[in-house]
């Protein structure tokens, strides 16, 4: 059983760092109070095609890292009370 609580613990941290780092390379995503005003439409190519992009991919892995990091704090909160 210590094993594999170390082994799920290295896990946890490498993907703690991962998950930091990624939130930490994303841009802003709101515009604020100027698009209210503005009326900026989201009905373009570059909205339609986001998921492509390096934003739009760094948030899809921000998001699966994140998963993985609320999974791996229940398995650690199960093993750590065995």
């Amino acid at each position: 059983m210590e094993i594999a609580r170390t082994i799920v613990t290295v896990i946890y941290f490498i993907i703690a760092v991962a998950v930091i780092i990624l939130a930490l390379m994303q841009s802003k995503e709101d515009s604020g109070l100027s698009s209210t005003i503005t009326g900026s439409s989201t009905n373009n190519f570059y909205e339609k095609n986001k998921s492509r992009t390096k934003e739009g991919k760094l948030k899809r892995w921000t998001v699966i890292n994140s998963i993985i990091f609320a999974v791996l704090t229940v398995v650690l909160g199960i093993l750590y009370m065995a």
